[in-house]
């Protein structure tokens, strides 16, 4: 039997507010995080991630206050990302009531966090948030990005990947910088080559604009889909893209 494909509405969350533009930038407002949350959770969502996409650009902590109140109002899993740079920062955002952590831009600078929280509270709270792009300097043709997407890491992403797998992560955020907020479908490519390379579970992000491009990403690898805009500003609905991945012969909740 396998696994049922995981559908996960994304909070870019800014000031509190939820954000969404293309390729990181031209950020217009969506709505407020907590009215948002509880939609999703009532439209069938299987998860939800909310990402503070300003938290390590601005050297701050993820708004506690705010996952809090989303915890208390969703009853699905919550990832939670942003901020992120100690073994305390993940205690205090699980007590908030986050299921699961991810980390990108500390665990880059310092890889020994990945162990020291899989050590503390198992790998199954420990999501590894790529944002990437194509990068030709690059091995594999992609290269990792810090401080939501602002900063060139001068890392190669599928290297990272294969590296963080072995550290301890128990999922892998995996975040098309070319590819976000345009719709124009996920990216393919780089969902193979993360595949290859780890066996966690693969959350692929960057690019939905119709229930067709949901379904490739899962034959390209994918184990759950990631997307913000085309559910925030009502062109496609949970339950649509859920329907079609059934239709294409994938087992959905």
């Amino acid at each position: 039997m396998s696994l049922a494909v995981r559908v996960i509405p994304c909070l870019d969350v800014d000031s509190g507010r939820v954000v969404k533009g293309v390729n990181f930038v031209d950020l217009r407002d969506a709505g407020d995080p907590v009215e948002m949350a509880r939609v999703y959770d009532t439209e069938g969502a299987d998860e939800l991630t909310f990402l503070d996409i300003t938290a390590s650009s601005d050297a701050r902590a993820t708004t506690f206050d705010v996952v809090a109140r989303t915890a208390e109002e969703v009853f699905i899993p919550l990832t939670v990302g942003g901020g992120v740079r100690t073994v305390a920062d993940v205690d205090r955002l699980l007590r908030a009531g986050a299921d699961k952590i991810g980390v990108n831009t500390a665990a880059l600078q310092r890889p020994e966090l990945i162990a020291e929280i899989a050590g503390r509270f198992g790998n199954q709270v420990l999501v590894l948030s790529v944002d990437a792009r194509r990068a030709a300097d690059q091995p594999s043709g992609f290269e990792v990005t810090t401080h939501g997407g602002r900063t060139p890491a001068g890392r190669d992403a599928i290297a990272w990947i294969r590296t963080a797998t072995e550290l301890g992560i128990g999922e892998v955020l995996l975040n098309s910088m070319d590819a976000d907020g345009t719709r124009d479908g996920f990216d393919l490519e780089m969902i193979r080559a993360a595949r290859a390379v780890t066996h966690v579970p693969l959350v692929a992000s960057g690019g939905a604009g119709t229930p067709a491009h949901f379904c490739e990403a899962v034959d390209a690898g994918a184990d759950a889909l990631l997307a913000a805009s085309v559910f925030h500003f009502g062109v496609l609905t949970v339950g649509q893209v859920k329907s079609a991945l059934r239709a294409a012969g994938h087992v959905v909740r």
